[in-house]
């Protein structure tokens, strides 16, 4: 499932770079450290690859 936004794009990378170890997940805040808690890095990675050039800067 791609991303709907920059905003959870973005917040997916930081995520999944927090799940592979690459950042301490004491560090992640708001969405990126649910997403961290809830999904799957397969599900991180495919949010975090969405292309950013068509996306709204924010969903609503």
């Amino acid at each position: 499932m791609p991303a709907k936004s920059k905003a959870q794009q973005q917040a997916a990378g930081v995520a999944l770079s927090a799940k592979r170890g690459e950042t301490p997940k004491c560090k992640l805040k708001g969405a990126s450290k649910q997403m961290a808690e809830s999904m799957s890095e397969k599900q991180l990675e495919e949010f975090a690859s969405t292309k950013r050039k068509s996306l709204p800067a924010k969903k609503g």
